[in-house]
């Protein structure tokens, strides 16, 4: 199941050391809904290897605001808590994959 990221815990889970992918996306977001099974497998796919969830924009202002989310959903990608990617708009899981593999080694 993909992580719940929040404001609360953003720095220490998404940040701190190794590969995270955070969805930013809202309920009322119907391209959300789309790739929410997608994030959903990539969670499963990359157990233990990297952190994947989701980010709610609607209840987690501070790190929407922090990396300028203006639009959803948008995946960031982290590495070593550095932002290395930045996906806007739905994508396949197999573009997704790609870009998480290129950040594994």
């Amino acid at each position: 199941m993909a992580f719940e990221f929040t404001d609360v815990n953003f720095q220490e889970k998404a940040l701190d050391g190794g590969v995270s992918v955070v969805d930013f996306w809202a309920e009322w977001c119907g391209p959300c809904r789309m790739i929410a099974p997608i994030i959903e497998e990539l969670a499963h796919d990359y157990d233990g290897k990297v952190t994947v969830g989701k980010l709610n924009v609607d209840h987690n202002p501070e790190v929407s605001m922090k990396y300028g989310i203006r639009s959803i959903p948008t995946i960031l990608i982290f590495k070593d808590g550095q932002q290395v990617e930045k996906i806007v708009g739905v994508t396949t899981k197999q573009n997704l994959s790609s870009k998480i593999e290129g950040h594994l080694s």
